[in-house]
């Protein structure tokens, strides 16, 4: 197998990515993987998909770490530091997965909580349901499993024909299709660092043509006995995807996991308004405290009420929680804050949101949390 590796210099002083390289070989390929957070910690495996890396994780992994929990963010195998082979057929789903099976158990990370998104899901599901005894739970975004059983859209007809068309295959660009805000040009660059020209993207040009379409795909079998697994999870499983996501929300993939998994019954489920397909870019944040509220519990319990989650503009702090009738206050490391909880009925909302205004903090968000469904109100 011939392996390019890209040069190191490609990822100096890449804006908002300050952690220092781990890197695990694996059947004779250098996974590189961001450590962060207490090493004796519960791990978060936060897996990146096509066509980007661990960068995409930058926002996320300081609130998380800083919440005391062990983040472990993998560059998959042709992407980020990672290595790539430089033939296309040396790419297949499973070997993806076995790449990534590989790194936990040589890392032994146990009571992983997964955090998929794109291919990190299509990967991160299989590992889960592969490995059980190892992960304690699943966060699901912006994303789904694939069997090939139902015919493709035509959305995915076209993001294939388009991934082997197209001339020059820019990450930065991909992103930004899929991206609601504009990117700074330098965050842009980042993205494109891994892959200084073509020989070095043939990971990235083939995973289109790896999710299953038919029946008779390779990996149907294995995605199909994942689902089997997944209709049995009883443990915590969260959907949190892009409000305008249209690869998979738009498709209702998140409801077909409220649906089918036990581990989904009662949970917080989220919309993120304003976020599309990459929503840790956009709605890094944000998305992050959502996970740490999920690793400490905050779902337990709150099904009586209604759930809210109210995100404004400035600073409070846990102390003014009596004040917001007991909601959960976080900061979120941007200027916002997040409101988050059950409250009784109507009045108790609309009391809230009186308090708010006259501390003359900006409402940014309201999010409206049925435990089956979300439904985002402003």
């Amino acid at each position: 197998m011939e392996i390019l590796r890209t040069p190191d210099e490609r990822f100096v002083n890449l804006p908002t990515y300050p952690f220092a390289p781990h890197y695990v070989e694996v059947d004779g390929l250098r996974i590189h993987y961001v450590d962060e957070g207490p090493r004796e910690a519960d791990p978060v495996l936060m897996l990146h998909g096509e066509p980007s890396w661990s960068y995409l994780y930058r926002k996320m992994i300081p609130i998380v770490a800083a919440a005391g929990y062990r983040v472990i963010a993998p560059d998959l195998v042709g992407f980020g530091r990672s290595d790539k082979p430089t033939l296309r057929k040396d790419y297949t789903y499973q070997r993806h997965v076995d790449w990534m099976r590989g790194l936990l158990l040589a890392l032994d990370l146990k009571r992983i909580t997964l955090v998929g998104q794109d291919w990190g899901g299509f990967i991160g599901l299989r590992l889960a349901t592969e490995l059980e005894e190892r992960f304690a739970r699943i966060v699901a975004a912006n994303t789904f499993l694939p069997t090939g059983d139902t015919p493709p859209g035509e959305g995915l007809l076209n993001w294939q024909r388009f991934s082997q068309q197209t001339p020059v295959f820019r990450a930065s660009e991909i992103i930004q299709r899929s991206n609601v805000n504009e990117m700074p040009p330098e965050v842009g660059a980042a993205y494109d660092a891994p892959f200084p020209d073509e020989r070095y993207q043939a990971g990235a040009r083939q995973f289109p043509l790896l999710i299953p379409t038919s029946p008779n795909d390779p990996a149907t079998l294995a995605n199909r006995a994942a689902w089997q697994v997944l209709r049995h999870w009883e443990k915590p499983f969260l959907t949190v995807f892009g409000e305008r996501d249209q690869a998979f929300k738009a498709q209702g993939a998140d409801q077909i996991f409220q649906e089918i998994v036990p581990g989904a019954k009662g949970q917080l489920h989220t919309a993120i308004v304003g976020a599309g397909h990459f929503l840790q870019e956009e709605k890094g944040p944000e998305f992050a405290q959502i996970i740490v509220d999920f690793l400490e519990g905050m779902e337990k319990g709150h099904t009586q009420h209604e759930v809210y989650r109210i995100v404004v503009k400035g600073h409070l702090d846990q102390a003014w929680s009596d004040w917001f009738d007991g909601l959960t206050i976080r900061q979120t490391g941007t200027g916002e804050t997040t409101l988050s909880g059950p409250l009784a009925d109507q009045s108790a909302l609309h009391g809230v949101l009186i308090k708010v205004r006259d501390l003359g903090l900006p409402l940014l968000s309201l999010t409206h949390i049925d435990p089956g469904r979300p439904d985002t109100l402003t």
